[in-house]
């Protein structure tokens, strides 16, 4: 199976909220994206946002430039469905990251909570770079979340790559400057609990 097939069976055989990474809300990615300080105008890519609650809530405060991105069109419309009319102004995109064709300098805000930990092939990562130097503005702000040294080997079945901040930064190399990191614990919905680190990275001008 391969890595599409198998995102659109995860959501098509389990409840959204059911799935370990679910959030009620992203509160920890929510506070960082307002940490920034941007306009409400200011455009923000969700990169394997699929189901995730982000979107409602940056649309509730209201953030209006919104791009949410994922390689499951089943994750994409569990969030269409629950949002209804209120998503009409969100870009909807499928595609793998890797390799989808995104606007140039087009992103005020990159965020990622949890997709760049499955990329185990160095190349996967190298070609996840070079879209983030492609579509995000210079002097944007670029937001991954992976799961920390000690969390889960594996996630939903397939392997994932472990980080501490260092090693997280150091993906993206030296000329992206190194706002904030943050670590997180995330209680899964079934009572787990995961450690996540954040780091929070300025695209270089």
């Amino acid at each position: 199976m391969d890595n599409r097939a198998h995102w659109e069976n995860v959501y098509q055989t389990k409840p959204a909220d059911t799935v370990s990474w679910f959030q009620a809300h992203a509160e920890h990615s929510l506070a960082l994206i307002q940490s920034i300080g941007c306009d409400k105008s200011a455009s923000i890519i969700d990169v394997g946002g699929g189901a995730s609650t982000l979107v409602d809530d940056l649309l509730t405060a209201g953030y209006g430039k919104l791009s949410v991105l994922d390689l499951s069109s089943e994750a994409l419309s569990v969030a269409r469905q629950r949002l209804g009319i209120k998503g009409n102004p969100v870009e909807w995109i499928v595609g793998d990251i890797c390799q989808v064709d995104l606007p140039a300098q087009a992103y005020d805000i990159w965020h990622d909570r949890a997709v760049f930990h499955f990329l185990t092939d160095p190349a996967d990562r190298r070609a996840y770079v070079e879209q983030v130097m492609k579509a995000v503005k210079p002097g944007g702000r670029v937001i991954v979340a992976t799961f920390g040294p000690d969390g889960p080997e594996k996630c939903s079945g397939l392997p994932v790559k472990r980080y501490s901040p260092d090693g997280l930064h150091g993906e993206f190399g030296s000329s992206f400057e190194l706002i904030e990191h943050a670590s997180e614990a995330h209680t899964t919905p079934t009572g787990n609990v995961q450690h996540f680190i954040y780091c929070h990275c300025l695209k270089p001008h």
